[in-house]
């Protein structure tokens, strides 16, 4: 993380546990026992591996207990915006966050970019199914042949989003727009490929790196699609020390260094 945001972040953390004159309500600051609460995260299913890998760290340090919540991110801001007991929020997109932002359903002041990612095509590991470059009007159909493409849902979901961005850009949306098979998430568009009931799909790299089923045939290039980001923040109803001090914990070394041996690029 640049210098600059990590100031902004630390900033935030130590005014929400109170060190600033600024007034922050808490969501219950302990149980009857005198126990901290347990940190609820609400994260984009993309990140469950690594995530899950952090808050098991952060538990067992004696930090606090965190426990995580993992679905496609729309998924995730309906039960957000409907009263979730999450108390921090990962996305896979911005505009996600910015609708909660907009509904006053998070702290703006805790906002920070964390993760980058790319989005990857797709092949099952043992299919003959070369390398490709991809670049504008690269054949996509016709490497499908009869068969259909794997992609979360490009009308909500944000790897799908993505993908249909990075496709219309390349000029083979038309091609492939009646050929896809939309998936609820990106997990399913990734098991789509690894059962092989497709022959291609496009997912995050750091999806296809956690499955033995699948291999990348290309990588699309950034310039495509808009940058994939990952914001996190605090969920303006349930903000808690506990929770300040996980979401600040998410850009500690030893957290960074798990998000880049997942495959995540830290922000």
């Amino acid at each position: 993380m640049k210098p600059r945001k990590l100031a902004r972040l630390m900033a935030a953390v130590m005014a929400v546990l109170g060190f600033s004159a600024g007034c922050v309500v808490f969501a219950k600051a302990a149980d009857s026992e005198g126990n901290a609460p347990e940190i609820k995260v609400f994260a984009a299913l993309s990140t469950t591996e690594a995530v899950s890998e952090i808050a098991s760290l952060f538990t067992s340090s004696g930090k606090g207990k965190v426990t995580t919540s993992f679905a496609a991110t729309p998924a995730l801001v309906w039960q957000i915006e409907h009263g979730a007991p999450a108390n921090i929020f990962i996305s896979a997109d911005e505009a996600s966050m910015d609708a909660l932002e907009q509904h006053k359903r998070i702290n703006p002041a805790t906002r920070v970019d964390l993760l980058g990612n790319h989005l990857v095509l797709i092949a099952p590991a043992a299919a003959a199914v070369s390398p490709i470059t991809i670049g504008p009007g690269f054949p996509l159909a016709a490497l499908l042949g009869d068969k259909r493409l794997a992609v979360a849902n490009p009308d909500r979901v944000p790897a799908g989003i993505y993908a249909k961005e990075s496709l219309e850009k390349l000029g083979v949306w038309s091609a492939v727009e009646s050929r896809l098979a939309r998936a609820d998430s990106v997990r399913t568009a990734l098991a789509f490929v690894e059962q092989d009931v497709t022959p291609l799909g496009i997912v995050y790299s750091t999806d296809a790196a956690h499955s033995p089923k699948v291999k990348v045939v290309a990588t699309f290039p950034e310039e495509s699609h808009g940058p994939i980001l990952y914001p996190a923040a605090l969920v303006a109803a349930n903000q808690t020390p506990g929770a300040a001090s996980f979401l600040a914990f998410l850009n500690k070394p030893e957290a960074r260094n798990i998000f880049t041996r997942h495959g995540f690029i830290v922000k």
